[in-house]
């Protein structure tokens, strides 16, 4: 099997990496920068699981060694169009590609470019971050990724034979018979962490020492509890139960990484994580008015850094 990866950066990286360390074909699509110090350096991991570093094979455009069996996508949502332009040489008659992007907007934009039966649903849990030295730091005692048939129908060859090979690299998850209320559930606890974290400017457990921190974050909840259940991908009881447990824990730092790169004076996934989920509750008629607030929130952010005002002093 022939597995095409855009970028080696934190998920793409430890990914391909683990697969790479067992033995699959990978193959990374990057830039130039990120090939003369991979070629260099080699792929530097470091590990809960345990420390590698490798040398691996690197393209600089799609065509080169393409068509692939299986492109996997683990951009930005922001970064979302130029990955398609990216691997668009490197997708044949046969090609799957699996994006491990979250929320669920990508699927349409990408089934639409390549075609739906090419585009299956994924997602990664897995806690990395990329060096400024490149290297990647997963410093989360888990590693999973998940990838389905969005029909729910039986998976394609591809997809099983990428299931053995995620098995055989130590990553945990792999074949998902309902992959569509697994993107779902991880959503509803990502729009609601990332929405209340960044309008917050706290971790889930500094949110849970506002007077009302806890009833703040379980209405958000609710509201994207909501939107998902127009769609027939209610979580249930068991679901939002572990939901609730990991956002209103006192004392966690479980935060969302976009309030890391909003402290950065980064890019954020505003409009791919909250401003899709309101764009649905409103089509379906759901209130989603803290939700409203936060991504407004971020909206402000978003404008102030294209004028280049964060970090300047106030007038």
């Amino acid at each position: 099997m022939k597995i095409l990866i855009l970028g080696a950066g934190a998920i793409g990286g430890y990914v391909g990496g683990r697969l790479h360390q067992s033995g699959a074909g990978v193959t990374f699509l990057v830039r130039p920068a990120r090939r003369e110090r991979l070629e260099r350096d080699g792929l530097v991991i470091k590990s809960t699981k345990g420390d590698i570093t490798q040398k691996v094979r690197t393209v600089l455009v799609g065509a080169e060694g393409g068509p692939y069996d299986v492109v996997l996508l683990t951009c930005k949502a922001y970064d979302l169009d130029s990955a398609i332009e990216a691997i668009a040489p490197a997708v044949g008659p046969n090609t799957t590609v699996v994006p491990l992007l979250n929320g669920m907007r990508h699927i349409d934009v990408l089934a639409a470019r390549f075609g739906d039966a090419k585009v299956v649903g994924g997602l990664a849990r897995v806690g990395v971050a990329l060096s400024p030295e490149g290297v990647i730091l997963h410093t989360s005692p888990f590693a999973a990724i998940s990838f389905g048939e969005r029909d729910g129908k039986p998976a394609r060859p591809a997809l099983v034979e990428l299931g053995a090979a995620i098995r055989k690299s130590g990553i945990d998850g792999g074949v998902h018979q309902n992959i569509v209320q697994d993107l779902w559930d991880k959503w509803i606890m990502l729009c609601s962490l990332a929405a209340m974290c960044c309008l917050m400017r706290g971790t889930a457990g500094d949110i849970m020492e506002a007077e009302e921190g806890e009833a703040i974050m379980l209405e958000s909840v609710g509201e994207c509890r909501k939107v998902a259940a127009t769609v027939g991908c209610d979580p249930g009881e068991k679901g939002m139960a572990t939901v609730r447990g990991y956002l209103t824990q006192k004392g966690s730092r479980f935060a969302a990484s976009m309030l890391h790169d909003l402290e950065k004076a980064s890019m954020v996934e505003a409009d791919h994580v909250v401003g899709d989920m309101i764009a649905r509750a409103r089509k379906a008629g759901v209130a989603a008015p803290n939700l409203r607030m936060a991504y407004a929130h971020l909206q402000v952010y978003l404008a102030r850094r294209a004028r280049g005002g964060i970090g300047r002093p106030a007038l």
